[in-house]
């Protein structure tokens, strides 16, 4: 097959899988198969051999991320049953007072969009920001906007959410080295859409019915704000120790091994969720039993992420083993255009096209990874393109998006209101990750 022919086909298969999850309404674990499979025939890879392309992508991909994304469920799913994150919000509030209560819930979300899922973590704040905004007058929109860009800033940038993990493996980018610059660029880009939100005229927009309204059911001892601070910031202190000591003591040394299989994400995980059934389970009194059961409980919620994410790394490697990925290399070469912009416009228009962001991080990591490792890039570099590729998932959020329609159902809105604020806002934070990400890999 020609270097254009395979190109058609690579554009045509994510034409196809487009179609398959949007307008046929197909389940996309199952699409990405049927997508991948197909493609791999089409593009001269032996018959015998296709499928074990496709399947050796999603072991490779499931093989880092299953550990990574089970483990930081689990750690949410404690600190949600604890009533942890409702306490974590109050702390700052008060702290801050209600003139600045936009500011404690957005801080709040912040940490606690670490571990948690976006969807997840949105669905615990709404009630306490419909609370919050009656008892500081402030209208709900004005907190749900930031704190849904915030939760969703750490969902695509920071592990250990599917997503950037994955896009990390797969352009082989260091996690650790990607958390540890990607902590602060996704805080500053918090800060910066913020403040863009205070510039939408939210408060004219009239709500209509919310399952926020309704009061939730109150923890009657909740943990301490600071005992879930620690809890969260364990296993990301642990990691960020470890990456740094890596790169300080000698490769092959006794430290070195030391301080790198301690800092390795699935060792920190492990301890933060062994340390948080310890601690929450004691000061909420649950037995063995019970504190079992709220830890697999976190389980079955993120199935389908972990299905859908090895399907994406399945299909990811079937754009790289067919020459599909060195094609577009060398035409981005010939393009000139920076391989950073490549990643994110690339990213960009992946999500606005399937809605999915780890959908869209996957298939631009796999497109890109050929060039990535061509470029002879280091690891701040390597980690800032995957940062790049993350914020171009996080923009353009509408209809076709399952994040959009818990924004929006949860704040009362209606679609042309939805469009109009959250599809906007999340653009803003997209581009303004971007910016400051493009910035300091120009400065490297």
């Amino acid at each position: 097959m020609t270097g254009i022919a395979l190109l058609g086909l690579g554009l045509a298969a994510i034409a196809v899988l487009l179609v398959l999850v949007i307008w046929a309404r197909v389940p996309a674990f199952l699409a990405l198969l049927i997508v991948s499979i197909a493609t791999a025939v089409l593009s001269g890879i032996p018959l015998a051999e296709s499928v074990g392309v496709v399947t050796k992508g999603i072991g490779n991909t499931l093989g880092s991320v299953i550990v990574v994304v089970g483990l930081g469920a689990m750690l949410g799913r404690m600190i949600e049953v604890s009533g942890g994150a409702d306490a974590l919000a109050r702390y700052f509030t008060n702290m801050l007072k209600p003139t600045r209560v936009i500011a404690a819930i957005v801080s709040a979300a912040f940490i606690l969009g670490i571990p948690v899922f976006f969807d997840v973590g949105f669905i615990i704040l709404a009630p306490i920001i419909f609370g919050f905004a009656r008892a500081a007058g402030i209208h709900p929109l004005k907190i749900g906007m930031p704190v849904a860009g915030a939760l969703l800033t750490v969902h695509v940038a920071l592990p250990p959410h599917p997503g950037p993990v994955a896009a990390a493996e797969i352009v082989g980018a260091d996690i650790g080295t990607m958390l540890a610059i990607g902590l602060p660029i996704s805080a500053l880009t918090t800060v910066i859409g913020y403040f863009a939100a205070k510039l939408f005229k939210l408060g004219e927009y009239e709500l209509g019915d919310s399952p926020a309204m309704e009061q939730p059911e109150a923890v009657t001892n909740p943990p301490s704000a600071w005992t879930v601070i620690g809890l969260i910031l364990l296993p990301i202190l642990q990691i960020l120790i470890g990456t740094g000591g890596a790169l300080i003591t000698e490769e092959g040394s006794t430290a070195h091994s030391i301080i790198s299989f301690v800092g390795a994400a699935p060792v920190a995980l492990i301890v933060a969720v062994v340390v948080a059934w310890f601690v929450l389970g004691r000061q909420q009194k649950w037995s063995l039993t019970h504190g079992s059961s709220v830890i697999d409980s976190a389980l079955p919620a993120v199935a389908i992420i972990i299905f859908v994410t090895g399907a994406g790394g399945g299909f990811a490697n079937v754009l790289v083993e067919s020459g599909i990925g060195q094609v577009l290399s060398d035409m981005l070469v010939a393009t000139n255009m920076p391989l950073i912009l490549m990643a994110y416009v690339m990213a960009l228009a992946l999500r606005a096209a399937q809605g999915s962001a780890t959908v869209s991080m996957l298939t631009t990591g796999g497109l890109l990874a050929t060039s990535i490792a061509e470029a002879g890039l280091g690891g701040a570099e390597t980690a800032l393109i995957a940062l790049a590729i993350g914020f171009g998932a996080l923009g353009l959020s509408h209809v076709n998006d399952s994040g959009f329609w818990i924004v929006t159902k949860y704040q009362g809105l209606s679609v042309k209101q939805g469009l109009k604020t959250w599809t906007v806002l999340s653009t803003v934070f997209s581009l303004a990750g971007f910016v400051i990400s493009a910035g300091v890999y120009a400065v490297l």
